[in-house]
């Protein structure tokens, strides 16, 4: 930061120019440098005095900008929302009595952006993969899948400034829409690129992951609705650790729900994207997710809890090991600390030291039929969430909540009569062994590897739902292991009766879709399945069949 701002342009410009100096000045890619400085200020308030005049500097240029119809390149125009988020912000905090430019400058942003209240009207909204479909906008970004993870965020972004509630209607409806017709169990949505439906072997961008994680939590907190805030959490324990290799230092740039193979695909079915894709490395297919994959944890904890708009009370949105400290109204220094293994136990244990009374909430999730939660020792009590809040009056002095979410087994229905396996916030998928081959390894630094995982033993299963046993073996020590996602480290597994069926590759590959009535070829067997998060060559989406037949 120190650096790009030491350096900013006379104009007020940030960042490199452009190599061809022929070329017009392009705002978007400055939006995400200002999300990085708002969280280091927010880190670090001295860091203010000196930031916030250059992003004045910046902001009044690029105001000039859109008034002269400059700055809006295609990518520019479907990310508008991130601007007006930065904008928001500076006219929270530091507005230097020029709020109206600050709300010109949002409007010229709308304006000149992408309309996605049109582009997630049910009317146009894609049901099945793209890469077939006229695209009504002439804009392939659109139906990108990490432009959708962003642009999401605009309709909630322009209904703070306009209060048009119209807007914040369309977004979540369209949320809705596109886990409807893309949606994977892991949390996340199918986008190889582009949107690409249902089917288990299509891919899903990790960046597609950590954007939709952060809009999630944006969302959140604009319109107050949980099923965001469910749908950030779901995607933060299955689908993002399944990109990555347990230290974290391999990363795909596609993920499928089934998948048997990790390496350069032969008739790779990935329609846009190549056939490295899915190699567990370093930079695989481009570089941005290895770039962007870190924001994803940081910014999860940091919304982990929020206050509410009066700052009179705490909110605890997700779920976790996590900790805040923060000044309420009146001067009420409020210090949280969570002990838990959650989201490997079902059990939060809540230490709340404050100065005064206030009303402290935690969220209870969509898959908690019947939380308790406990009161300084005292018995526990059901929870009775409104809009998926609970409400605990928390007095001066120091507090303890004991919170039970024991979760059910539900099952998810797929595409060709499949089915997927949940407990509380976390997928289960069969983990296939494998072997692994170093492909390529950095000079620089020989941790950052590329690595290929290829399947060492049958994959080919269907299972009977109705025998799925739940197992939890929690640590004696009471520490989880460090990595926690990795092959058969979590403490919980579920067992279930299964057996071979014939079940082809697509190429040599990839999997098939699950065959639909599936017909054993040998003789039923318990089989585990483990947390999807620590899976690398997984199958999550099973046919099933009837052991007692």
């Amino acid at each position: 930061m120190d650096f790009v701002f030491a350096n900013q342009d006379s104009s007020g410009w940030i960042g490199p120019e452009v190599f061809d100096l022929t070329k017009p000045r392009y705002l978007w890619g400055r939006y995400l440098f200002l999300f990085g400085v708002i969280q280091l200020i927010e880190y670090d308030p001295s860091i203010a005095d000196s930031a916030i005049p250059q992003i004045w500097k910046f902001v009044e240029l690029a105001h000039t900008m859109l008034q002269n119809n400059e700055g809006m390149d295609i990518w520019g125009q479907t990310r508008w929302g991130d601007f007006v988020m930065v904008l928001e912000w500076l006219y929270e905090h530091y507005p230097n009595d020029n709020e109206d430019l600050l709300v010109d400058t949002m409007s010229l942003l709308k304006a000149n952006g992408t309309r996605w209240d049109e582009v997630l009207s049910q009317s146009v909204f894609p049901t099945v993969a793209v890469e077939n479909l006229p695209n009504p906008f002439n804009n392939p970004l659109v139906w990108h899948g990490v432009n959708m993870a962003e642009g999401l965020k605009s309709g909630a972004a322009a209904y703070r400034y306009t209060h048009n509630e119209t807007l914040l209607d369309l977004m979540s409806n369209g949320w809705d829409l596109l886990f409807e017709y893309h949606g994977r169990p892991s949390g996340i949505f199918a986008a190889d690129e582009h949107l690409a439906g249902l089917q288990a072997i299509r891919g899903t961008e990790l960046c597609v992951i950590v954007e939709t994680m952060f809009t999630g939590s944006y969302l959140f907190q604009v319109s107050g609705d949980t099923k965001f805030a469910d749908r950030a959490e779901r995607i933060a324990y299955n689908a993002l650790p399944a990109q990555l290799t347990g230290t974290m230092w391999s990363r795909q740039y596609l993920q499928e729900q089934n998948q048997v193979a990790a390496r350069n695909m032969t008739d790779n079915p990935f329609p846009s994207d190549g056939p490295y894709s899915n190699v567990f490395g370093l930079e695989p297919n481009y570089p941005c997710c290895t770039v962007n994959h870190p924001q994803g944890y940081p910014k999860f904890v940091t919304n982990a809890f929020v206050t509410t708009p009066d700052k009179s009370s705490l909110v605890h949105v997700y779920l976790g090991p996590f900790a805040t400290q923060t000044t309420l109204a009146n001067n009420n220094n409020v210090n949280v600390s969570v002990d838990t293994m959650y989201p490997f136990a079902d059990t939060l244990t809540t230490t709340i030291n404050a100065d005064q009374a206030f009303t402290y909430y935690v969220r209870v999730p969509s898959w908690v039929p019947n939380a308790t939660i406990a009161v300084n020792g005292g018995n526990p009590e059901a929870v009775s969430p409104q809009n998926g809040l609970q409400s605990i009056q928390v007095g001066a002095g120091t507090t303890t909540l004991v919170m039970d979410v024991t979760p059910e087994i539900t099952l998810e229905q797929r595409p060709e009569n499949s089915i997927a396996v949940h407990r509380g916030p976390l997928h289960y998928a069969f983990d296939i062994s494998r072997n692994y081959t170093v492909l390529k390894q950095n000079a620089m630094q020989p941790l950052a590897v590329d690595l290929q995982f290829l399947y060492t033993d049958t994959w080919e299963y269907a299972i009977d739902p109705d025998t799925i046993t739940f197992n939890y073996d929690p640590p004696a020590n009471g520490t989880l292991p460090s990595p926690i996602y990795d092959h058969e480290l979590p403490p919980m597994s579920m067992t279930v009766t299964a057996c071979q069926i014939t079940w082809g590759l697509g190429g040599e590959t990839f999997a098939d879709s699950p065959p639909e009535n599936a017909t054993c070829s040998g003789s039923p067997m318990n089989i585990t399945l483990w947390p999807y998060g620590a899976t690398k060559l997984r199958i999550g989406e099973f046919p099933t069949f009837k052991a007692n037949d």
